[in-house]
């Protein structure tokens, strides 16, 4: 199938949700005419991107769609960051996520209250002012590398044997709770509360007042994705966690001016991006993170907003620019994982995914892309990281 074909993942981040009391979601309330078009002619079913053991980060999750078993390649979360941030990462080094936050303002540390985990998504000229102020504070064999609005990058040089057993909770986990549970020890510890000391006694405009730690890991190591899937590709997305995956498996990383990864995003600018690479690449990931921002915030307007500008402005055109042209195409369109409203933070479940080949006839059965509809199809793909090979044409034992 791969000669002349052109393939398109297009990725809701979180999009995914849990039925309210009258049993809808955001997918069944968003007008989205192009996905449940997609859907009427294609196949549709459930994925399990988090394996069974796992925890539901976009990290393992994201590893799986790209075709990656994240129980063989999952190094944690920080080390892709980090290589999209162009930082160099030895064996020996341990990579932590650096996010700066709004915590409440009592004066013990441990009493206080996450009550933003991205700083009103602070901009990313202030985070690179406020990372600057932190650098003098850090422990030492740590440095500091300034990142994309709230997230931000801190590295343990040297470490001759990492220690990654300690437990550390990803801050969007934690909103409106008290960190004192959640809070690591040692000298992680000693300089997040440093941090909030130096934040709040700088001159400092914005909603960040302290600095939280998580996400340890190694540096990564993926296989290359042309090696092992025959096709060139691309990656275009706002969050370094995705173009790290994309660097380490060797993929183009485009960068889109005035892409932010929220609502806020320059989506004429991804997907006439998405479109230009198709024309040297046989293979374009696209990533839209606005959905999970909502389900993160519990923004259930913005949610359903961020599904329909994803299908008005990426679904819908690159569809009808690919119909136009004379080569067959494949569009595989899903969520990474499930970031329902009322929880605020990810889970597990499997997600409802379109698979449509252009050249191959197809009838669902399916009238409307959600999770009910995924569901009543008794498609399950138990292994999220072969659903590419389903993309792509390739055998795949998935029993």
């Amino acid at each position: 199938m791969k000669k002349n074909h052109k393939y398109v993942i297009i990725l809701g981040d979180g999009m995914s949700d849990y039925a309210d009391e009258n049993g809808q979601t955001p997918l069944t309330l968003a007008l989205k005419p192009a996905m449940d078009m997609l859907a009427a002619k294609a196949e549709v079913g459930l994925v399990q991107t988090i394996p069974c053991g796992m925890n539901p980060g976009s990290d393992t999750a994201n590893l799986a769609v790209m075709g990656f078993n994240p129980q063989q390649y999952y190094s944690g979360r920080s080390p892709l960051e980090a290589l999209a941030m162009g930082v160099t990462l030895s064996p020996h080094d341990v990579s932590y996520r650096l996010n700066l936050v709004t915590l409440s303002d009592e004066a013990d540390y441990a009493q206080k209250t996450m009550l933003d985990y991205s700083a009103g998504e602070i901009a990313t000229k202030d985070a690179a002012k406020l990372i600057e102020l932190l650098r003098p504070h850090v422990p030492q064999q740590y440095e500091l590398f300034a990142g994309v609005s709230y997230r931000h990058c801190m590295v343990k040089r040297n470490s001759c044997a990492p220690d990654l057993s300690e437990t550390f909770t990803p801050p969007h986990d934690i909103t409106g709770k008290k960190i004192a549970d959640f809070l690591p020890q040692g000298e992680i510890r000693a300089f997040m509360e440093k941090s909030a000391e130096v934040l709040t006694s700088s001159a400092n405009p914005t909603r960040a007042n302290s600095a939280w730690i998580w996400g340890a890991g190694t540096k990564p190591a993926l296989p290359d994705f042309k090696a092992a899937h025959g096709v060139k590709g691309a990656v275009i997305s706002a969050v370094d966690l995705i173009k790290g995956i994309g660097t380490a498996a060797g993929l183009t990383v485009l960068n889109v001016e005035g892409a932010t990864g929220t609502l806020h995003t320059n989506w004429d600018g991804k997907c006439a991006a998405a479109l230009d690479a198709l024309h040297a690449h046989d293979f374009v990931f696209i990533h839209i993170e606005a959905a999970d921002e909502c389900g993160h915030q519990g923004d259930k307007k913005g949610k359903i907003q961020a599904i329909e500008l994803l299908d008005k402005k990426i679904v819908s055109p690159i569809y009808n620019a690919l119909t136009q042209q004379d080569a067959p195409f494949s569009i595989l369109l899903l969520p990474d994982h499930a970031t329902p409203l009322s929880l605020k933070t990810h889970t597990c479940d499997p997600v409802p995914y379109i698979l449509y080949h252009s050249n191959v006839p197809f009838t669902s059965g399916v009238s409307v892309y959600s999770e009910a509809s995924a569901q009543k199809t008794g498609v399950l793909v138990k292994h999220g990281h072969t659903l590419i090979n389903r993309l792509l044409g390739e055998k795949v034992d998935n029993s």
